[in-house]
């Protein structure tokens, strides 16, 4: 796992009237500072990468569908540098995934049905602290293509 990501199981309480989802509160152990939430919708076979803030932390949790949460490590003096980690979340796996700066991220959605990402971000979106990079740049060595076997 790349260093300073945090995976953390939530909880869903269901019964007849429906099914409340629990993601982020400001009393949890991992709570930072509130900039934003936003809900990004991905359909399948689409791929939504690269993109990295340089200071906004991020806490994704994929409320619809599932998708495949990929990582790499671009922070210089980390640990990790260079590290590519796969989290599978979403209906499956419910969970909240805090991603700190410096690390470019991107999802696509697993299965045939549309996918929806909840962020709750540290920072409000800041256009000037944001870099972004094609999908299939050759700065990160990563294939999208839905693996065989």
């Amino acid at each position: 796992m790349i260093e300073g990501v945090k995976i953390i199981q939530l909880r869903r309480m269901c019964d007849e009237r429906g099914i409340v989802s629990h993601m982020l509160k400001n009393t949890d152990e991992n709570f930072e500072n509130f900039g934003e939430i936003y809900f990004s919708t991905i359909y399948p076979n689409v791929v939504k990468a690269w993109h990295l803030h340089k200071k906004m932390k991020l806490n994704y949790c994929c409320i619809l569908g599932n998708i495949k949460l990929v990582l790499y490590d671009n922070r210089i003096g980390s640990k990790t540098k260079g590290y590519i980690s796969e989290i599978y979340i979403g209906e499956d796996n419910y969970c909240l995934v805090h991603i700190p700066a410096g690390i470019y991220n991107g999802f696509k959605a697993v299965g045939n049905k549309k996918a929806i990402v909840a962020n709750c971000s540290t920072y409000s979106y800041d256009p000037e602290e944001i870099i972004r990079v094609p999908f299939n740049t050759k700065k990160i060595k990563y294939n999208w293509e839905l693996k065989n076997g």
